[in-house]
């Protein structure tokens, strides 16, 4: 296809109407889908229906060791989750793993506010501090954003690339601020570009040398077995591992949870970090619960068994997942390759497609889907305040819709890509014109 920035004006006031005409026609359609958030469609949650079963009232509800499920005891997680989790996270030993509840999101928003309050082994609370910055790798993943935005903490942007943050840059900072304490990290798979961090990414954040004694590595391992493709996946080192061998034990706590494995808001989550950080954690956790839920811990053992038994249930996931990323990325490649007026991500796994439109489109694409009927995820949420300094990143959340609803909001969203697209093209012409 010709590049619409080789268009005339005259051609891209033709292409605008027509473009135009077509989205008339598709707000005509009475379109209703929610493409806002990466959830899992009912076919997936149905694929795991089964887990209900594998605990009943005549159920032996013993771990191995004979600790009865149904009572008090063990804060930390039985033994046989936190082998699953630590074989989930890649995680060498499960001496390095504590199973809480049903969400890492909870975990990261606790180790943040226990930082807060009582600082990080022994440092001084973040709350007695006259400035306290993350770094935030953008596009990133909202939530965190928005937990260190809740507790008034200054996010920085580092830049991403297809092989992690740009880690020249969280290098230097680390090393010069004493008052950058954290960095959010989504290392493979990333919200939203679907990027993976590369060896080489993961050594040089476990060598990190920062002016900050309690800087602590956020590493949100969300979609460690969420592959789309048995044959192209993406694989990570073991930040745990490697931090070690760096001489930097204590400096990340790494994340993870079954949510997107077994059901949503209703799986197991663990935290692994090293024996000081963990023995912090394990310290408050005894003033803040008797313990977690046991009972669904050992429902997620018996259910899956190990990690291979995940890594089975997950390709029923892929199944699901597959055809509908490839539609979303056939008619962008077939509607929009060429153009030049967008650039997408292409992942092998997680949730999301990220698009990056022409410089200030993406909130005004966002709001004609949803005057359209397609509801996407805001414009510049992927980044720290909600504020895309390039109005450009757009979110493509593939999961949720069935396939044909989903063909059908690719195509309105391209539509209004173009059209979008081409009104900015025709304000830059006019623009030029006038200044001649």
């Amino acid at each position: 296809m010709k590049s619409y920035k080789d268009l005339s004006r005259e051609e891209l006031l033709q292409l605008h109407a027509k473009l135009e005409a077509e989205y008339e026609d598709a707000k005509g359609k009475g379109l209703k889908l929610d493409m806002s958030r990466g959830k899992p469609a009912a076919t997936q949650l149905d694929v795991e229906m089964d887990i209900m079963d594998v605990l009943t009232s005549s159920s032996d509800y013993n771990t191995d060791a004979g600790m009865d499920c149904r009572n008090y005891g063990i804060v930390d997680g039985i033994p046989e989750a936190k082998k699953l989790m630590a074989e989930m996270m890649g995680v060498s030993s499960a001496d390095n793993v504590i199973v809480c509840g049903n969400a890492s999101l909870a975990i990261m928003y606790d180790t943040v506010s226990r930082s807060m309050t009582h600082g990080v082994l022994g440092s001084t609370p973040w709350c007695k501090l006259d400035k306290v910055k993350f770094l935030c790798p953008a596009p990133g993943y909202d939530r965190h954003f928005s937990v260190t935005e809740h507790f008034g903490i200054e996010m920085i942007i580092v830049p991403m690339t297809s092989q992690g943050p740009d880690m020249d840059m969280v290098e230097k900072l680390v090393s010069e601020d004493v008052s950058i304490k954290g960095i959010w990290c989504v290392p493979k798979y990333s919200n939203p570009q679907g990027y993976s961090y590369s060896d080489e990414t993961v050594k040089r954040f476990a060598a990190l040398k920062p002016a900050a004694e309690d800087f602590r590595i956020f590493w949100d391992n969300a979609y460690v077995i969420h592959h789309l493709y048995d044959d192209a996946q993406d694989k990570i080192l073991d930040i745990i591992s490697e931090c070690e061998k760096a001489g930097n034990p204590n400096m990340v706590y790494e994340f993870a949870s079954t949510s997107k494995v077994s059901f949503p808001g209703a799986g197991i989550a663990a935290i692994a970090s090293s024996k000081a950080n963990l023995d912090a954690m394990r310290s408050a956790m005894t003033m803040q619960t008797i313990g977690y839920d046991k009972i669904n811990q050992l429902r997620h053992v018996r259910y899956f068994r190990n990690l291979d038994g995940m890594i089975a249930h997950m390709k029923k996931h892929a199944n699901i997942m597959r055809p509908k990323f490839e539609a979303v990325l056939q008619i962008l490649d077939g509607e929009l390759g060429g153009l030049e007026i967008a650039q997408w991500t292409t992942p092998k796994g997680g949730y999301f497609i990220s698009l990056e439109a022409m410089d200030g489109c993406a909130k005004k694409i966002v709001a004609k889907c949803k005057e359209a009927g397609v509801v996407l995820t805001g414009a510049g949420a992927a980044f720290p305040y909600g504020c895309d300094p390039q109005d450009s990143n757009i979110r493509i959340a593939p999961t949720f819709p069935a396939l044909e609803e989903l063909c059908e909001a690719a195509d309105l969203f391209v539509l209004c890509v173009k059209l979008v697209s081409t009104e900015k093209l025709l304000d830059s012409v006019q623009t030029e014109k006038c200044a001649v």
